[in-house]
C-alpha cells in the first residue's frame, strides 16, 4: 500500500557545496574511504604478526671461552698454541607442545581481529544508512515548515500593516506571531539535527564535501513496504547465528580455553641441548662435548596464569551469555518498534492524507474569505503541522527500525 504526501509539501531547497550521493554510493564512498574502517584492518596485520612471531624458534646460544690473563707466560688474552680456548654452542628446545599451543592462541586472536572487523563494518554501515534515511526525512520536515513558515510569516506581515491602521486587533496580531515563532523553533531543530546527521554522513562515506542524500519517491514507498518474511523466532535465530558481536564473544570464550592449554603446557620444562668443544683443561685435549639440561619441575611456576586463565573462562562465559540474552532482547525490541510503527502508518488510507489536504486548502480559502476565526485557523495549523511531522517521524522509525534488523541479524531481511 503507498501512501503519499501532498505534493507542496515536497519542494525544494536550495543546497550548497554539497554532492548528491545515492545510498549505493555513499556505501561504495564507505567503503573506500571510511577512517576507521581502514585503521580497523590493522589490528588483524597485526594478529597475523603475532601468530608470525608465535612460530619463530629461540635462537641458538654462542659462547667463547679464552684467556684473559696467562701467570705463567706473563701475557694477556694468550690465544696461541699453548693458550686455552673452548667453544659451545646451545639450543632450547621447547616441550609440552608449547609453540603449537602458543600458534593455536595466535591464531584464534586473528579470527577474533576478522570478526571484530566484520562487526564494525556492520555497525557502521548500519550507522550510515540510518544517517541516509534520517536526513531525508528531516529535510521533508524542513520543506513543509519552509511552507508554512513562509504563507504565516506573509500574513503575520500583513496583520502588522492592519493593526497599525487599527483594523486587527494586536491579541489577533500577537496570536498569529506566537504561531509563528512556534514553527520558527521547530524549522531550527530540525535544521540543527539535518546539520549533525550531514555531518556524520560526511564523515562515515570520508567525503570532503557534504552529501545530500538522493533517493526517489518511488523507492522510498517500496522501502516502507517492506516486511520481513519470517518470524520473530527465526530472526532471532538467524542473530544468534550471524550476529558478528556474539559470534566474537563465544571466539573469545574458545580463545580462553586454547589460553589455558597454553598456559598449562609453559609448566612443562624446557630442554637446552649443546655442544661444546673444549683444547684444554678437560679430560683430555681438544675434546667435543654433549651436554643436556633440563630444569627439575619440583614446583608449577606457571601456576597463577593457569589460575587466571580459568577465571577467564569462567567471565568469558558468562558475558558469551550475556550477549546472547540481549541480543535475542534487541531484536524482539527492534522488531516490535518496527511493527508497531508500520502498523500504525499503514492504518491510515490514502484517502486519510487526501483529506487531510483537502482541509487544509479549505481551511486557507475560508479564512481569506473571512469564514473562520484566527483562533479556529490557528488551531487547525497547529494540529495539522504537527501531523505531517508526526507522519514522518513514523515514516522514518519504520525504515531505521527495519535498519535495526539487519544490523543485528547481519542478513538482508529488507533488503
Amino acid at each position: 500500500m503507498k501512501k503519499c504526501i501532498p505534493f507542496f509539501l515536497m519542494t525544494s531547497v536550495f543546497v550548497y557545496s554539497q554532492q548528491r550521493m545515492t545510498l549505493e554510493e555513499c556505501e561504495e564512498s564507505f567503503q573506500k574511504n571510511n577512517l576507521q574502517l581502514i585503521a580497523a584492518q590493522y589490528n588483524i596485520s597485526e594478529a597475523e604478526a603475532d601468530i608470525i612471531q608465535a612460530k619463530i624458534w629461540d635462537l641458538p646460544n654462542l659462547s667463547v671461552e679464552l684467556n684473559a690473563i696467562d701467570p705463567e707466560n706473563k701475557k694477556i688474552f694468550h690465544i696461541g698454541s699453548t693458550g686455552a680456548k673452548e667453544v659451545g654452542i646451545e639450543q632450547l628446545f621447547v616441550l609440552g607442545r608449547k609453540r603449537k599451543n602458543e600458534v593455536a592462541f595466535a591464531r584464534s586472536n586473528k579470527e577474533i581481529a576478522e570478526m571484530q572487523f566484520q562487526g564494525l563494518l556492520v555497525d557502521l554501515r548500519s550507522q550510515l544508512r540510518s544517517t541516509f534515511y534520517n536526513i531525508l526525512f528531516e529535510q521533508k520536515k524542513e520543506e513543509s515548515l519552509d511552507v508554512q513558515l513562509k504563507y504565516f510569516t506573509d500574513l503575520l506581515n500583513a496583520y502588522k500593516v492592519q493593526t497599525q491602521k487599527g483594523n486587527v486587533s494586536l491579541k489577533d496580531m500577537v496570536r498569529l506571531q506566537a504561531l509563528v515563532i512556534n514553527v520558527q523553533n521547530d524549522k531550527i531543530e530540525v535544521s540543527n539535527n539535518i546539520i549533525q546527521q550531514k555531518q556524520t554522513l560526511k564523515l562515515l562515506t570520508g567525503s570532503d564535501t557534504e552529501v545530500l542524500p538522493e533517493l526517489s519517491d518511488d523507492n522510498m514507498n517500496q522501502q516502507l513496504e517492506k516486511q520481513p518474511l519470517i518470524s520473530i523466532s527465526e530472526l532471532q535465530q538467524k542473530a544468534l547465528e550471524n550476529n558478528a558481536d556474539y559470534l566474537t564473544a563465544k571466539k573469545i570464550t574458545q580463545s580462553s580455553e586454547l589460553n589455558l592449554k597454553w598456559q598449562k603446557s609453559l609448566s612443562v620444562p624446557d630442554l637446552t641441548i649443546g655442544t661444546r668443544w673444549t683444547q684444554r683443561g678437560a679430560a683430555f685435549d681438544n675434546q667435543l662435548a654433549l651436554s643436556f639440561g633440563i630444569p627439575i619441575p619440583l614446583w608449577n611456576k606457571n601456576k597463577g596464569n593457569q589460575m587466571k586463565a580459568e577465571y577467564q573462562i569462567q567471565e568469558n562465559k558468562k558475558t558469551e551469555e550475556r550477549l546472547r540474552q540481549e541480543l535475542v532482547s534487541q531484536v524482539d525490541t527492534a522488531y516490535q518498534t518496527w511493527k508497531n510503527q508500520y502498523q500504525q502508518y499503514f492504518s491510515l488510507k490514502p484517502q486519510d492524507l487526501q483529506d487531510m489536504e483537502t482541509v487544509y486548502n479549505g481551511i486557507l480559502k475560508n479564512f481569506r474569505k473571512g469564514n473562520i476565526s484566527l483562533i479556529e485557523f490557528t488551531d487547525f495549523m497547529e494540529s495539522y503541522k504537527q501531523s505531517i511531522l508526526q507522519i514522518y517521524e513514523i515514516q522514518k522509525h519504520i525504515i531505521t527500525s527495519a535498519e535495526e534488523i539487519n544490523r543485528l541479524t547481519q542478513s538482508k531481511i529488507f533488503y
